[in-house]
């Protein structure tokens, strides 16, 4: 199931977006952000009836949250959602998808985290492949005024926070042109990925903290992917 839901969101943006890169990437952001809306919304729900608190999964995935909603509005400033058509089509999608991993998750995280893994897997993959054919014209186009804000010169707090596989401040995209861009959303793709399949764990309850947390950097899971072997990952799948 998890995979004919994926399958399906990819075969959309895949067919009717093949030629149009900007407004693809607007409608994958904006259906990658309402997964995390929907964990948090049912954490919020066993915390008020208290059955389970987690503050730092809270906090984790919002900041995942954040850093989708900023690769949202790069593509916004790049013209992605310019077409009214594309909007509807990404915020129906979005509406669709909130309920449908709201109730995925209350049945079975791993599911509904498994699903984002590959959700990530597949936006990783598809702005790597647009790197590698559009290399030399990025490179020729500056970085937009929002990706320098998130990535460089604003409050990188919120930055470091969604990436547990990571030290805090250890990550510093650079950013000058379009190419450093995408080339910094693929990479938090990979981080997307890792925090996924952390929160698979068996002993994830017990292990995954908030990178700025009270035990020192979020997991010490036993699995921590590196970038190579995500890439490797989604290559096999």
């Amino acid at each position: 199931m998890i995979r004919v839901l994926v399958g399906i969101l990819v075969f959309v943006i895949n067919g009717i977006y093949r030629d149009r890169p900007y407004p693809r990437f607007y409608v994958l952001e904006t259906v990658a952000r309402v997964p995390y809306f929907a964990y948090m919304s049912v954490l919020h729900l066993y915390e008020t009836l208290g059955w389970w608190r987690r503050a730092d999964w809270l906090k984790v995935h919002f900041a995942e949250s954040w850093n989708e909603l900023h690769h949202l509005l790069i593509m916004e400033e790049l013209g992605g959602s310019a077409f009214w058509g594309d909007r509807i089509l990404a915020r129906s999608a979005a509406l669709i998808y909130y309920w449908i991993v709201v109730g995925l998750y209350i049945v079975t995280p791993k599911s509904a985290y498994h699903f984002m893994e590959l959700v990530e897997e597949h936006a990783y993959a598809t702005y790597d492949k647009f790197l590698t054919e559009n290399e030399d014209a990025l490179k020729q186009q500056p970085a937009p005024a929002i990706a320098v804000n998130y990535y460089r010169d604003g409050d990188l707090y919120m930055f470091d926070e969604f990436q547990t596989g990571q030290v805090p401040e250890h990550r510093r995209p650079v950013m000058d042109t379009l190419f450093d861009t995408f080339t910094a959303i693929r990479d938090d793709e990979a981080e997307h990925v890792k925090t996924m399949v952390a929160c698979q764990q068996p002993d994830a309850q017990a292990n995954f903290h908030s990178p700025h947390g009270s035990l020192t950097n979020a997991l010490e899971p036993k699995v921590v992917l590196t970038n190579t072997e995500v890439e490797e990952k989604v290559t096999a799948e």
